[in-house]
């Protein structure tokens, strides 16, 4: 398989991976709670519970929103701080997050080896319908998605289609989707500093109706630290639910 297709590849079996939580846990308890809660679900292979640290891992392939939806149906604030396969790449994650005024979401890349990415993504406040979405060259957001260049595609490969090319997302009548896959050949190093465009339609060559820039997210035992320096706020006080708004 060469790209994502659709939203949900249920015919498809996603990689392995490493999967790091820094979680709410106050004793043995706590621990118990939470391990019993994630082997209940379907992908999860091992879960290993650091409580000094209050860090969960979780080796499976099991998507990302599925793990946290687990995590907090147990009452425990959780934060994703990791996610890779150990001591094997430089760069083994990175994240595009849209912070809106109007459309929310979070893309995430995760390197499981030299020759293949997981992609998992969520977003809310697109129009219904089908829009076209694609990994593009520059990290420009100047002009929106117009400063972001063509899509990505650094291969000479030949190919019916870029690299970048990320095919299509089905949003349904709430403006909500949600899309686990993988991509071939794409190398997470080489998307830091590009960006992410969601088109308004299915054809790419319309303008964008948002983007963001790709950065370099944590990979695993890279992020334990309970407080951000700047501002002195815990963890799990910050979620991607930062980037959904609220429903009054």
């Amino acid at each position: 398989m060469d790209a994502p297709t659709s939203n949900h590849q249920d015919d498809q079996v996603l990689p392995e991976l490493l999967t790091e939580y820094m979680v709410d846990m106050k004793c043995e308890g706590c621990v118990n709670a939470v391990k019993n809660k994630l082997q209940t679900i379907n992908g999860v292979k091992n879960v290993e519970v650091d409580l000094s640290n209050q860090v969960v891992r979780i080796l499976g392939c099991s998507p990302v929103k599925t793990m946290t939806e687990a995590l907090e149906q147990t009452g425990r604030k959780a934060r994703l701080i990791g996610q890779g396969v150990p001591d094997e790449f430089l760069v083994t994650a990175a994240v595009a997050e849209f912070k809106g005024p109007d459309i929310f979401g979070v893309v995430r890349f995760a390197q499981v080896n030299m020759e293949l990415a997981r992609i998992e993504a969520n977003f809310n406040g697109l129009s219904p319908g089908k829009h076209g979405w694609s990994i593009n060259e520059f990290g420009d957001l100047t002009k929106c998605a117009a400063s972001t260049g063509k899509v990505y595609n650094p291969t000479s490969i030949a190919a019916k289609e870029p690299l970048g090319d990320l095919r299509t997302l089905e949003v349904d009548d709430k403006g909500e989707t949600f899309f686990s896959g993988v991509k071939e050949r794409l190398r997470v190093a080489d998307l830091i500093g590009r960006s992410i465009v969601v088109y308004g339609s299915e054809d790419k060559s319309d303008s964008g109706v948002t983007a963001a820039v790709i950065a370099r997210s944590a990979g695993v035992g890279e992020n334990y630290k309970k407080i951000c320096s700047c501002d002195g706020t815990i963890i799990w006080e910050s979620s991607n639910n930062d980037f959904v708004p609220s429903k009054v």
